[in-house]
């Protein structure tokens, strides 16, 4: 082989090498941090959980949302600002208002952390189902705007009886339900992890006014989300580990009234007033799949007898023509399993006289 033939050989490997583009780093993960005063102001969670994560080599993220703490929490090193926390905003008030859409078409993000529903408990008047339905109705609002989001949930941090006398019995009830209704809505697509912030935390200890935490809660709560957000990013389709459920005994949510199974290949729905109080009442229904497949949809009908109004409603698209009620599934909560089931809440006007209807429903294949 000659020396010229080598020589031109060489040359154009060099210049190949040349000009091959760059390697291009990939899209940093967009993280939204949603919450409370515990995760806005001065949520150092946050600060605490972004350095480790980048020294344990999650460095290509990106936590996002419409606020910013400035650099409050002063931690020695550099951190995120960005997130969405919003002192004094309850999860069924962003529900309900329709709060979260706008956030999430600003930030864009590809995993919330949501630790939501400390601002519900106060007073003990909001029930267990209502702040369910309200978590309900914001994973659906996060998967329309992004369809493979992937969330994490917290069990919130104790709330101790010094600052609210009801408000510790019921953090352990939306604690202890929140595993089964991260599991059952969850999707391989858009996956529901719970990260376990309630167990070994403090409520006095780790608190400085029994609600907000000092800075070892903020430590305790970064620990808690670490390993959840680490396996989002890790690629692994998370699971609900199993945890030590609160000590504290629940308290006792609204009551149904039993139901006869339905037969097999009907729809049935179930009506309950979850709450009245004079001119008014908060009402769900649940509608079950009785087949034996999956449905694409159902509509639940009613009629009421005493002028009642509906003025609002959520997990569906209700409308009312004269007595007549007519509510349809939103586009995540329409495909049932065999024997699955789907809840939407509404609130309604009422007189005196507030009798509950029955309620049919049909299935689409």
């Amino acid at each position: 082989m000659s020396r010229r033939f080598l020589l031109s050989v060489l040359v154009a490997v060099a210049a190949a090498v040349i000009v091959a583009p760059p390697a291009q780093a990939a899209t940093p993960v967009r993280i939204m941090p949603l919450g409370d005063s515990i995760t806005a102001g001065p949520g150092c969670w946050r600060a605490k959980l972004w350095h480790r994560l980048q020294t344990a080599g999650y460095t290509n993220i990106d936590f996002v949302g419409t606020q910013s703490d400035g650099g409050g929490c002063n931690p020695g090193y550099s951190y995120d600002f960005d997130h969405e926390g919003h002192g004094g905003y309850a999860a069924t008030g962003i529900a309900n208002n329709d709060q979260l859409p706008p956030w999430l078409a600003a930030a864009k993000p590809d995993v919330v952390l949501m630790h939501l529903g400390t601002n519900d408990m106060w007073g003990g008047y909001i029930p267990l189902q209502d702040k369910l339905n309200a978590f309900t109705k914001l994973v659906g609002q996060m998967r329309a705007q992004n369809p493979a989001m992937k969330i994490v949930v917290a069990k919130i941090i104790p709330m101790s009886a010094a600052a609210c006398s009801t408000c510790p019995a019921d953090v352990a009830a939306l604690d202890n339900a929140i595993p089964a209704w991260a599991a059952g809505l969850s999707t391989a697509q858009s996956p529901i992890t719970v990260a376990d912030l309630w167990t070994g935390y403090d409520a006095v200890a780790d608190n400085v006014d029994g609600v907000h935490p000092n800075d070892a809660g903020f430590q305790k709560m970064s620990d808690a989300w670490y390993p959840a957000v680490a396996r989002v990013l890790g690629g692994t389709t998370p699971t609900t580990p199993p945890t030590t459920p609160p000590t504290t005994q629940p308290t006792t949510p609204p009551t149904t009234a039993p139901t006869t199974p339905p037969p097999a290949g009907v729809c049935t729905a179930t009506y309950k007033v979850v709450s009245q109080w004079t001119g008014g009442f908060q009402g769900e229904v649940t509608v079950r799949n009785g087949s034996s497949s999956a449905s694409a949809g159902w509509t639940a009908t009613f009629t009421y007898a005493n002028g009642q109004t509906i003025s609002q409603a959520w997990n569906a698209t209700v409308t009312q023509s004269g007595a007549t009620v007519t509510a349809r599934n939103v586009d995540w909560n329409g495909r049932l399993a065999a024997g699955g089931t789907a809840t939407f809440g509404f609130l309604a006007s009422s007189a005196t006289a507030n009798a509950v209807p029955a309620v049919t429903c049909t299935l689409t294949a």
